[in-house]
């Protein structure tokens, strides 16, 4: 039995503690509180969860705040992560924008650790899909997947973890 936490990161809303909280064995632990500058709730420390594997592995699954005004808890509870999932919000404004944010404020982990970048809210179309997030991370010369899911769906988040799990695997048996 292996433990693999994985980090969750993203902008306020797009999704972490739903992703965590729809495959989450248990109700994750969640440090949401009402939002003062907009309409719902932030997180302001950290987001907690587990999922426990067929093959017994049990996945950690944190979440960080996403404002950056909490970028300060951001690198100690990215400390031991052994992959990276990063949520982004497709109907902001820029969306590519705030992706390059996040990437350059994790850059270290994304350099280093399983990376898969995850597109929310993609509906309706017309909005930046996966092949324009890839073309986009081409061009900063990153080679990450790229993919869309609705981090309600469980089936869709446990795909996104599945993924992560199968870079960690292949990292491990090289």
């Amino acid at each position: 039995m292996q433990d693999h936490k994985l980090l969750f990161i993203g902008s306020p809303g797009v999704g972490k503690t739903t992703a965590i909280r729809t495959v989450s064995d248990y109700p994750p632990v969640s440090t949401e509180v009402p939002s003062t500058e907009e309409d719902r709730n932030t997180t302001v420390a950290l987001d907690f969860g587990e999922l426990t594997l067929e093959d017994g592995d049990i996945l950690r699954l944190y979440g960080v705040p996403g404002q950056d005004r909490f970028d300060f808890i951001w690198p100690l509870v990215a400390e031991g992560a052994m992959g990276l999932i990063v949520l982004v919000d497709v109907s902001l404004p820029e969306p590519m924008a705030t992706l390059d944010m996040y990437l350059d404020n994790f850059a270290d982990h994304v350099a280093e650790l399983p990376t898969i970048v995850a597109l929310t809210r993609t509906q309706p179309s017309g909005l930046p899909g996966p092949v324009e997030c890839a073309e986009h991370l081409a061009r900063r010369r990153l080679d990450l997947p790229v993919v869309a899911v609705d981090p309600r769906v469980r089936n869709d988040v446990l795909f996104l973890v599945s993924m992560v799990v199968a870079m960690i695997e292949k990292r491990m048996a090289a």
